[in-house]
């Protein structure tokens, strides 16, 4: 699909001034490693970075251990406590893969479509980073994720992380994955309903609203949203969402023993870069991700997809 295919594409399901604003900011701020985003420094954007940690691991001897571990993707479970819940939606269940890096992460992804296979559930949740690059060609990470979305059932939603441009948009909505950019969805069941929402990337481009996403979902209704990034759970919080789910941090990806991560390259407290959280009345999770980022490795720190079972009190 040509460039101009997809401008018009965007133009279309996003209007001209949303599209061009996202793509003007993608190509001033595209691969920039100071400066842009939340944080300062952005390693993902520096390829000398990448090939420097390699070495290290590969003179230390620890570099094949950390790919073998980073193939090993588990099925986590979290049940999400939510006193608000609707009854109807009692017992309802959401898948959330996040983070593929898929280029770079071919036999955890082969572990995912394994997993899901015979899985069960209401709704799937895909929180961003689907590419392994921050820029460039993008045609092989949608290959790749298509491989994944293959494999899954019911409706998909999704979102973009800091590694994707919005040109990817059309190319996963192709596939079945209905993309939240800074929208929201209406989900029904036995007459009650929730609303989903989804936000643009905070971490990098910047271009999240949780204003516009949230603008028509009553104060008294349960809502979700969906980011990729946790470091905007005090805005998310504030403007009344009771479930927050993301991913982005990895989990820290290489930690120390006890799975304590030497950086999370995100701007929030620690107890936040991993599994469930609770901020005021929000619930939180953030997902460590099913791919690896900048380099194929993970030490004390599993893949994961996660299968959030929806309740309105302890089972």
């Amino acid at each position: 699909m040509s460039d101009k295919d997809v401008l018009t594409i965007l133009e279309k399901r996003l209007g001209r001034r949303h599209a061009r604003q996202r793509l003007g900011i993608e190509k001033d701020h595209e691969a920039q490693v100071f400066g842009q985003g939340l944080n300062f420094f952005h390693i993902e954007n520096l390829p000398f970075g990448q090939a420097m940690i390699r070495a290290v691991l590969m003179a230390s001897g620890l570099y094949w251990r950390g790919l073998r571990n980073a193939a090993k993707v588990e099925l986590r479970h979290n049940q999400i406590r939510a006193p608000r819940l609707p009854e109807a939606f009692e017992g309802f269940t959401i898948l959330q893969i996040s983070d593929l890096h898929v280029e770079q992460s071919t036999a955890a992804m082969a572990r995912v479509i394994q997993l899901v296979e015979d899985l069960r559930y209401d709704m799937a949740i895909l929180t961003g980073d689907y590419r392994a690059k921050t820029w460039g060609p993008y045609d092989e990470s949608l290959a790749g994720v298509a491989k994944v979305c293959a494999a899954l059932k019911g409706p998909v939603y999704g979102v973009l992380g800091n590694h994707d441009t919005i040109r990817m948009v059309p190319g996963l909505e192709a596939m079945g994955v209905r993309m939240l950019l800074n929208e929201a969805e209406v989900v029904e069941r036995g007459g009650a309903r929730v609303h989903l929402a989804g936000i643009d990337d905070a971490h990098f481009y910047g271009v999240d609203n949780i204003e516009k996403a949230a603008h028509n979902i009553p104060h008294e209704e349960f809502s979700i949203l969906v980011t990729h990034t946790p470091e905007i759970y005090r805005q998310a919080a504030h403007a009344d969402f009771d479930v927050l789910l993301s991913g982005h941090t990895h989990g820290g990806q290489i930690c120390l023993p006890g799975g304590i991560p030497i950086t999370l390259s995100a701007v929030l407290p620690r107890a936040l870069g991993s599994g469930p959280w609770r901020h005021h009345d929000m619930i939180g999770y953030t997902s460590v991700g099913a791919g690896s980022s900048v380099v194929p490795v993970r030490f004390n720190c599993s893949p994961e997809i996660t299968l959030h079972l929806l309740c309105r009190s302890d089972q």
